[in-house]
């Protein structure tokens, strides 16, 4: 099946044959859909806080934190283009010199443009697009309307002006405040300094495409003294690129290899769960995971910061039982300590499958730990809390994606549809044990719960295999705790217009 050149093309991508054989076998078995027992509800694998209980995980986080290390971890590799989708289509579709603009928006289907343009003045990013046109095309305030507004998505938009549909989203202006404006990458570190610091120094990872290296590093340059003077904090950031050896070769729909039209094979990223190697590479006692999209203006800050606290405050508690009773049964443990920790693994870390022995209760505990923050179900889209069965029949909380659910299946279906809460990617990570080494984190994911997908590569189709999420089977076999955290905690960015929400727009 594979040739010599074939080879040379495996090894080129830091592969071995043995993990092409078996991404194919993956492609031939096809993966299996999750099985859902139930949704995870509020008393059923949610935690409602009280107001009391916010308060004492805050102050917990707050007395533990000088004595731990803390690194945000940002996943930034997504471009923008999809943000801009509709402006896209609208460059496409509209020509100014044969339509006038108002009967162009007659077509329904652009309601978000005719937004857009109606409240351009709201988005950051609205001075830097006009000088860049003015520069490019000096007639564009002499032209009608139509041209106006068509010159303006193309020069922001497209390479020969100011490229956004090609920047990552980290770099688009986001938020605009008296005296600047500021990118999603600056509001990171802005809300990282309010719960990510130990004494005066932020630890924040970024990982991304490796052509935008220089980018980033040039908005941190010019935006560090600014946010540093801001919260009196040095921030202190590191980057990596998902590694070319979590890329997964594509077959064709006949399981056999993908080949472009120079007869190579093709290797394509595999997805979020890639980076549960960066992840994995990085030392610290407590990990915050959040998307670079979802950021809000600075004065949302500090109730969203507190809530992060509390996530940790969570984890940091349980932590503390946790070691604690993992050195119980290392030694002689009574039996009302035995029943302590039976309690404790069925109320607080609800695992409902409970080993009775010594050396299967060490293993229950001794895992990677995550507390998620899930917001109420009002219709965004992202994975949810589920209790999920798996092939042994153990049923445990999971982070699963609607790509995972058997749609075909009605109950399957039917428990997507009554979620109440999903997961926007608020989660703190312990990843050390109670001896203090850091967990290896590739040991504790699914390997059965990928994705297989459909794309296209110079219009031929083909089948690409993503690994298992990050947060889904990537942290599959880790001990899961889910809170239920406020709507002002998730303010994702995916369309240009979600800007226009007063979350994004300071002093609105």
């Amino acid at each position: 099946m594979l040739t010599e050149k074939d080879l040379r093309q495996v090894k080129d991508n830091s592969l071995t044959t043995h993990q092409i054989v078996k991404q194919i076998e993956t492609f031939i078995r096809g993966i299996p859909f999750v099985d859902i027992v139930t949704t995870a509800t509020v008393n059923n694998g949610i935690h409602s806080l009280k107001e009391a209980d916010i308060k004492k995980y805050e102050a917990y986080f707050d007395t533990k934190k000088e004595k731990v290390e803390i690194v945000k971890f940002v996943p930034a590799s997504g471009a923008a283009t999809r943000m801009f989708k509709f402006l896209h289509e609208f460059v496409k579709d509209f020509d100014p010199e044969k339509e006038q603009y108002r009967d162009f928006l007659k077509k329904n289907e652009y309601s978000q443009v005719k937004l857009f343009f109606e409240r351009i003045s709201d988005f950051a990013f609205l001075k830097q697009v006009r000088t860049k046109i003015r520069k490019l095309h000096p007639e564009y305030k002499k032209s009608i309307k139509g041209v106006r507004l068509y010159l303006f998505a193309k020069t922001m938009l497209y390479e020969d002006g100011l490229n956004f549909a090609n920047l990552p989203k980290g770099l688009i202006p986001f938020h605009k405040y008296k005296k600047h404006t500021a990118t999603a990458f600056e509001e990171q570190l802005y809300e990282a300094a309010f719960y990510a610091a130990v004494g005066d120094d932020v630890y924040l990872h970024f990982t991304f495409s490796e052509k935008d290296l220089d980018s980033f590093k040039q908005e941190f340059e010019s935006i560090k003294s600014r946010v540093s003077r801001k919260t009196k904090k040095t921030f202190h950031i590191t980057y990596s690129f998902q590694k070319k050896e979590t890329n997964t070769i594509a077959v064709n729909f006949d399981n056999l290899p993908f080949r472009d039209q120079k007869g190579n094979l093709v290797f394509r990223p595999s997805g979020h769960g890639a980076l549960l190697e960066n992840l994995n590479d990085i030392d610290a006692d407590i990990i915050f995971i959040k998307n670079i999209d979802n950021v809000a203006a600075q004065e949302y800050v500090p109730e969203i910061a507190l809530y992060k606290k509390v996530l940790a405050g969570k984890l940091l508690r349980l932590q503390t039982k946790i070691f604690d009773y993992l050195r119980d049964l290392e030694a002689d443990v009574t039996l009302q300590k035995m029943k302590e920790i039976h309690s404790f693994i069925w109320n607080e870390l609800n695992i409902k499958d409970i080993p009775s022995g010594k050396s299967d209760l060490i293993e229950v505990l001794n895992k990677p730990l995550r507390v998620c923050g899930v917001v109420k179900n009002i219709g965004a889209p992202g994975g949810g809390p589920f209790w999920v069965k798996d092939e042994n029949g153990t049923t445990s909380l999971q982070i699963v994606e609607a790509s995972q659910i058997n749609m075909d299946d009605t109950f399957q279906k039917s428990m997507l549809q009554e979620a109440t809460h999903f997961n926007p990617v608020d989660i703190v990570c312990g990843v050390r044990d109670y001896k203090g080494n850091k967990f290896n984190l590739l040991d504790f994911t699914d390997p059965d719960t990928g994705f297989i997908s459909k794309k296209y590569e110079n219009g031929k189709p083909l089948k690409a295999l993503e690994l298992p999420g990050l947060w889904n089977g990537g942290m599959a076999k880790w001990n899961t705790v889910f809170i239920e955290v406020p709507q002002i905690t998730f303010n994702p960015v995916k369309t240009v217009n979600d800007l226009l929400k007063k979350e994004h727009r300071p002093n609105a």
